[in-house]
């Protein structure tokens, strides 16, 4: 999917969104502010790559961190649901969040095999997340992750 896609269904609807990053470190909210246009509706992301900011700096629940870790569909749609605020711009929360955290490699990490990734979705009261496994290199998971996020972001903003 491509990310002028996602960008101009966002547009057409005049909602804004924000991206929490983990796995990703930036390529989401890189991807979609490559699209021309992108500026009315990206409001920003977040780098959240070490466990302890998903709780300081997005609101992940701590008890939920220490007990499922990091890679977790409900750590995803927390981390979506919160950066719509951390991102707010004059008092008004973005409409949309998306969210990435998984394990890109080498070694696996809570428990959690290399290739399992979550990506959270956040829009008014909905919110979900959808777990991908993934295959290949650390670059290639990353990658895949990032295509994958913005197709089930079109999705939701289709469906």
């Amino acid at each position: 999917m491509p990310s002028a896609a996602v960008v101009g269904a966002l547009v057409e609807r005049g909602l804004t969104i924000a991206v929490a990053e983990s796995l990703t470190g930036g390529m989401l909210v890189s991807e979609l502010i490559a699209t021309p246009g992108a500026s009315a509706t990206v409001l920003g992301g977040v780098v959240a790559y070490d466990t302890r900011l998903k709780h300081t700096l997005l609101g992940v629940d701590a008890d939920l961190l220490a007990a499922a870790g990091a890679v977790d569909a409900r750590v995803a749609e927390q981390m979506a649901d919160r950066v719509r605020a951390v991102l707010a711009v004059d008092g008004r929360p973005a409409d949309v969040g998306i969210s990435t955290t998984g394990v890109a490699g080498p070694d696996p990490q809570d428990g959690k095999a290399v290739g399992t990734v979550f990506v959270g979705l956040a829009m008014g009261e909905r919110v979900s997340s959808i777990e991908l496994s993934l295959a290949g290199s650390r670059s290639a998971i990353r990658s895949a992750t990032v295509a994958e996020a913005l197709v089930q972001l079109h999705k939701m903003l289709e469906g």
